[in-house]
């Protein structure tokens, strides 16, 4: 092996040592106690609509002066906009016991109702809450039935728990979020 080779690998194998692997964090979903009625039999949760920071891999925490602080350390274990459609859908299956798929629709006959969400904000706060706020649209083929609304949701956590305290309110705040649709977007 020349100098050269032997060089270049004594690099690749120290750099390899520094970097760190960051840790990924799953959302675990809050049990689904309570049952909505809602007037439809079939829902399909289009994608979401996430700001970029929410989008991101990286965990973000809002400081109190309002800036965004991204953990390096700490990832989100899945796709932020794919697995928020993915807890919406299963919450409100639990919740209504009505066919709830996201994107894209896996069944043969067209759903229902058509939901979508944009958030304008999805972010752990550093005085300990987790706000969820944006606008929802039910999409029917009947117009007179179509809605939308706008959700300012707020779930407290406890900002000495980390990474592991922000991915559990954000599995509460998607669940809040599935029963305050349900409730007025879905009757």
């Amino acid at each position: 092996m020349t100098f050269f080779k032997a060089a270049l690998v004594g690099i690749t194998l120290v750099l390899a040592s520094c970097g760190t692997t960051p840790d990924r964090y799953a959302v675990t979903p809050p049990n689904v106690t309570e049952k909505v009625r809602i007037g439809f039999g079939s829902v399909e949760v289009r994608d979401v609509s996430l700001p970029t920071y929410a989008a991101a891999d990286e965990i973000v925490v809002q400081d109190a002066n309002g800036k965004l602080i991204p953990s390096g350390s700490a990832l989100w274990a899945d796709s932020p906009e794919r697995s928020v459609a993915l807890e919406l859908a299963r919450n409100l299956a639990k919740l209504s016991s009505a066919r709830v798929a996201s994107e894209p629709w896996p069944f043969e006959a067209f759903p229902d109702a058509r939901l979508e969400v944009r958030f304008e904000s999805l972010v752990a706060q550093a005085e300990g809450q987790f706000r969820a706020t944006g606008q929802y649209f039910v999409g029917v083929t009947d117009e007179r039935r179509e809605r939308s609304g706008l959700f300012d949701l707020v779930v407290p956590f406890d900002t000495s728990g980390g990474p592991q305290a922000v991915a559990l309110a954000r599995g509460q705040i998607i669940l809040d979020l599935a029963v305050y649709i349900a409730s007025k977007g879905l009757k």
